[in-house]
C-alpha cells in the first residue's frame, strides 16, 4: 500500500449538501482536493464515502493524517516543514 500525500497543510472549507454523499480522497493525489478524482487507482488507496446530514460549513482534513476522516482534526500542525 501506499501512503497518502499530503494535499494541503491546512483544512479545506466545503459548503455541504443535506443528503449528499461525498467522497474524500485519501491518497492526495486528487486534483479536485478534498474530494476524488479517481487519481487513486493504482495506490491501494481508496477514497471514503461520507453523507451529509444537514447543509453546513464542514472543514475536510487536507494532509491526509487526520484521526477523524474526512474531517480535520489538526493533524497538519504537527508535519514537519
Amino acid at each position: 500500500m501506499t501512503e497518502a500525500i499530503v494535499a494541503s497543510r491546512t483544512p479545506l472549507p466545503v459548503e455541504v449538501e443535506a443528503g449528499k454523499a461525498y467522497f474524500w480522497c485519501t491518497c492526495g493525489r486528487s486534483a479536485s482536493q478534498p474530494f476524488c478524482d479517481g487519481s487513486h487507482k493504482g495506490t491501494g488507496l481508496n477514497p471514503l464515502r461520507w453523507t451529509c446530514e444537514r447543509t453546513e460549513t464542514r472543514w475536510f482534513c487536507g494532509c491526509k493524517r487526520t484521526a477523524n476522516a474526512p474531517f480535520c482534526d489538526g493533524s497538519h500542525k504537527g508535519l514537519p516543514a
